[in-house]
């Protein structure tokens, strides 16, 4: 059961919004229009997850997979679903 590091930062633009990145300060994985809507990013921890872990809102799975794929996975306040903010995105981008 081999652990994945990822780094979080706190993102201001909303209470309990995270991003988890596979490197550290890797800012340049995510899309531009995306990184603007997360506000002020702080550093907030480093992080060993496996499978296994036990996390209080994300599935460790899911975060796996986005850090493998992507580079980077987007915790957000649970009010917000990942459709929705990359439908905000969207509509912005085409104004």
């Amino acid at each position: 059961m081999s652990a994945t590091t990822c780094y979080i930062y706190r993102c201001s633009a909303k209470p309990d919004m995270y991003i988890y990145l596979a490197e550290e300060n890797a800012f340049d994985k995510i899309d531009a229009g995306l990184l603007k809507k997360l506000g002020q990013l702080s550093f907030a921890m480093t992080l060993d997850i496996t499978r296994e872990s036990k996390l209080a809102k994300e599935d460790p799975e899911k975060i796996i997979e986005n850090l493998n794929t992507q580079g980077f996975h987007l915790q957000l306040p649970s009010e917000t679903s990942v459709e929705e903010l990359m439908a905000k995105i969207s509509q912005s981008k085409s104004h």
